[in-house]
């Protein structure tokens, strides 16, 4: 991983790790909502234009004094532009492999979309699968048992997320930051960082909303 610390030039914001993250999985399953609550705190309407190849981003989170800029890379879910994105995944930090839990259909391509991570990414490479639109109760037909069963069949993290009302938006960015600055750090204590227990002690449940 790439580890090298940056100073403001011309008035910019300074950070001391940088991180590329992707938002993958099938075509509108809400990726490019999710990035812009993250970095706007907005929720774009459905009539905006799906991906198109690649869109880019980025942020700089602040963790107990440490700044980390993450490089978030919208990907289309089209198959037609797959091959496009392949290349993009040698150098990713971490994945965001986003599914719709209105749509039985993105959760069942999960499966395919991680082989792909096993073929394109880094071994080390941090893999997180969120179940999106959980605020859609009425629509759901994926529960949340299931996503949570298939995470850890794969050993990865989960989260039910929702652009629309925020739902664990900012805490799926951050657990993904704090733990690639878990990697990176040279304290004890930073290398005990388990993502798991902290999503489970910072999540929100779907239910609420």
């Amino acid at each position: 991983m790439d580890n090298g610390t940056a100073k403001g030039r011309h008035g910019k914001e300074s950070f001391d790790h940088i991180c590329k993250v992707m938002l993958i999985g099938d075509s509108s399953v809400g990726k490019t909502c999710l990035l812009v609550r993250f970095k706007d705190g907005a929720f774009l309407a459905c009539s905006y234009i799906s991906t198109v190849g690649i869109d880019f981003r980025s942020k700089i989170v602040n963790l107990d004094g440490t700044k980390v800029k993450l490089q978030i890379f919208d990907t289309a879910g089209q198959e037609r532009f797959r091959s496009l994105t392949h290349s993009y995944y040698r150098d990713a930090h971490a994945l965001l492999l986003v599914y719709d839990v209105t749509c039985n259909e993105s959760f069942l391509n999960v499966r395919e979309w991680l082989t792909v991570v096993e073929e394109h990414a880094s071994p080390d490479v941090i893999v997180m699968i969120l179940g999106n639109k959980a605020d859609m109760n009425g629509e759901r037909v994926v529960k949340t048992e299931q996503g949570e069963r298939l995470a850890k069949e794969y050993g990865v993290a989960f989260l039910e997320t929702s652009a629309k009302t925020g739902l664990n938006v900012d805490l799926a960015f951050m657990a993904i930051a704090k733990d690639i600055k878990a990697k990176r750090s040279l304290r004890s204590a930073d290398k005990d960082f388990n993502m798991g227990e902290f999503i489970e002690s910072k999540k929100q449940s779907s239910s609420c909303c």
